[in-house]
């Protein structure tokens, strides 16, 4: 059995409920696999074995690849197959200009959000708390990636939510790369918290400044991991 066995072997039972034709539910699974770690860079996706698994066609995986190779999550490498990408130094740069232009404008209109989106953010962040209690450090990553979503689900549109599944699935990939869960997780777990409790307060003022804050520290960070990387590494 191979390293690409093995992790579609692990691929947990599909919920493919949202997008409308078989490739996009198919693509959206996939890309949810990527967003929970479940998929990690470099990793091959054998269309017979995905096939056999998920009970779908070969053409309709190709065009979940597709779909997938558009938004830069897949590559296809020539007499090798379809893999997982492997983000770069600029491809942090362009994910946060991204994440600065979805999350943001969210968060500063919060105070117009359900109460129950605003519940979601916590829920994300409580989430976080109990992983890092137990050590789990990639299911800590996990809620991470649920509570941006939650932020930017404050926005009240199925786009924005679609564009930011699709920022996040590049962004747990950049994690993967730095594969070190805890040093880059663990200490913006209290800032979750921070900017959940002045959601609850609807001071979005205050929300909006810890976010900004807090993402360019982020990007500070990535960054300089990435620069102290082999650029071997990248590619």
């Amino acid at each position: 059995m191979t390293a690409t066995d093995d992790h579609i072997d692990r691929l947990p039972a599909p919920a493919l409920t949202r997008p409308t034709s078989q490739a996009e539910r198919v693509a959206d699974m996939l890309r949810t696999f990527i967003i929970e770690g479940e998929l990690a860079p470099g990793v091959r996706l054998s269309e017979e074995r995905l096939s056999r698994k998920y009970q779908v066609s070969r053409n309709t995986l190709r065009e979940a690849f597709r779909l997938l190779s558009r938004e830069r999550l897949l590559v296809h490498r020539m007499h090798r197959g379809v893999f997982v990408a492997r983000p770069t130094g600029e491809d942090v740069r362009d994910l946060f200009r991204a994440r600065r232009a979805l999350e943001l404008p969210a968060v500063r209109e919060a105070d117009r959000a359900p109460r129950e989106l605003v519940e979601a953010v916590g829920a994300a962040v409580t989430e976080g708390e109990a992983a890092r209690a137990e050590e789990d450090w990639w299911r800590m990553g996990s809620a991470n990636m649920r509570f941006h979503e939650a932020l930017a689900g404050l926005a009240r549109s199925a786009r924005v939510d679609e564009f930011m599944r699709q920022v996040l699935a590049e962004t747990r990939l950049v994690f993967h790369v730095m594969a070190a869960p805890k040093e880059f997780h663990d200490p913006y777990l209290p800032w979750n918290r921070r900017i959940h409790l002045a959601l609850v307060a609807e001071d979005t003022e205050d929300a909006a400044a810890e976010l900004t804050e807090y993402l360019a520290t982020s990007e500070e960070q990535l960054i300089r991991a990435f620069d102290a990387m082999d650029p071997a590494a990248e590619t």
